[in-house]
């Protein structure tokens, strides 16, 4: 079970009072620059929907997640889903009785976690969302990130967390190797009234050595590697996101007579934007054209245009993006984002899963697009191939025997 967040609130504020957290100077470090969104969640299916299953996957279990919480996190509609009108409704409910088993006995309490682990992570950028908290002693909601599953080696980067006992106040946190659960480098902004009352924009904009925190748009907090007291900087690779809403734990505390439920955390988007380093860096070669799928009309797509080894190509909206910019080789490769097309593990039999991978001369890198539409591997002799014939967003590609067939059919775009 991965470990989390064992946030005090008592920590956080010594530390700022102490003189051993402080803001860098704005003139340390280059803020960051952004560039378009690479990753959102609009939230837009019907009441009761389930969430899509492209984008996120659910943590299920009552293990207490390191900190004694209460609740019972499941797949259910009941605790997560989209509520029809824009918004996802991530829904903590007290269950009596209950026949679900936590760590400590049976669980009183159902509610729900999804991340985008193994379906989105990026190096810096911006990530935000706009969310409506909810309230009540002992409810604890987080929209946060995670470096991977070997906690906190890996990092943590909390963007909002709100305990119920503390209504108005906003705390944004990092966590490393030195400075995880209670020792978490933090800060904190209270509006002066409850967090539950609207919607706000909750944000971190993060570039090498820096992240800085937003509530609606107003920076409150900085950290950079200073201010870590000497400890390990590890926020210089790819991270994933969790939206969640705890019952109970060390920090918030637990549910009392004032306590309502169901209580629900609604998120109206969550959005994720590129980081660009004002120049400094040459972009992705532009060279190239997109290729569209006669059967359903989008284009092949690098998953959040994140050129990642095993990355496993999709379809989605043709968008004019570099994602989706595939461009032909003297050497026989189709490049994109500076990789190759691939065949996952070099393996030609029909069901292969077509990957992203670094080029490497072996001949099984080499795709052809034939003049009758067929996208063609050449050394297997098959074809790219939309699996299931899954005409949505999201749908995977595989090699398969070249049968004509709309679904293993290109156009240059």
């Amino acid at each position: 079970m991965r470990k989390t967040r064992i946030l005090l609130a008592a920590a956080v504020v010594a530390v700022t009072l102490t003189g051993g957290l402080f803001a860098a100077s704005r003139n340390d470090n280059a803020d960051a620059a952004i560039g378009g969104i690479t990753w959102q969640d609009e939230f837009n299916g019907a009441a009761g929907a389930p969430i899509d299953a492209s984008k996120w996957k659910f943590d299920i279990g009552g293990g207490g997640f390191g900190n004694n919480e209460q609740q019972y996190y499941t797949n259910s509609t009941s605790n997560v889903s989209t509520d029809g009108q824009g918004h996802l409704a991530i829904t903590a409910r007290k269950e009596n009785p209950s026949n679900l088993q936590c760590h400590y006995g049976t669980c009183q309490y159902t509610s729900g976690r999804i991340l985008t682990a193994d379906k989105f992570s990026q190096r810096y950028g911006r990530f935000e969302a706009s969310i409506k908290v909810p309230k009540g002693q002992g409810i604890w909601p987080a929209f946060w990130m995670l470096g991977g599953n070997n906690w906190p080696a890996t990092g943590e980067i909390d963007i909002m967390e709100n305990v119920g006992k503390e209504p108005n106040t906003l705390y944004g946190t990092v966590h490393g190797p030195g400075y995880s659960g209670g020792e978490g480098i933090g800060g904190n902004r209270n509006i002066g009234q409850p967090l539950s009352n609207a919607f706000h924009n909750y944000a971190v904009e993060w570039s090498p050595n820096l992240i800085v925190w937003y509530l609606d748009g107003s920076e409150y907090f900085r950290v950079t590697p200073a201010s870590l007291g000497g400890d390990q900087w590890v926020f210089d690779h790819n991270f994933f996101m969790i939206l969640n809403v705890a019952v109970g734990g060390n920090w918030p505390g637990y549910p009392d007579g004032s306590t309502q439920f169901p209580q629900t955390m609604l998120v109206d988007y969550v959005r994720v934007s590129a980081w660009t380093d004002g120049g400094t860096t040459p972009p992705p070669a532009t060279g190239g054209t997109a290729l569209k799928s006669n059967f359903s009309g989008r284009c092949i797509d690098i998953p959040g245009g994140n050129a990642v080894d095993g990355a496993r190509l999709q379809l989605w909206d043709c968008n004019g993006s570099t994602a989706q910019k595939w461009a032909p080789q003297s050497d026989g490769t189709l490049r994109g984002l500076g990789k190759c097309l691939d065949p996952a593990g070099g393996a030609l039999t029909n069901g292969t899963p077509i990957q992203l991978v670094t080029c490497n001369g072996n001949p099984v890198q080499r795709f052809t697009l034939s003049a009758a539409g067929d996208l063609v591997n050449v050394s297997a002799n098959k074809c790219v191939d939309i699996k299931d014939w899954n005409s949505a967003n999201g749908a995977q590609l595989q090699l398969w025997d070249c049968g004509g067939t709309t679904n293993q059919k290109w156009t240059k775009a």
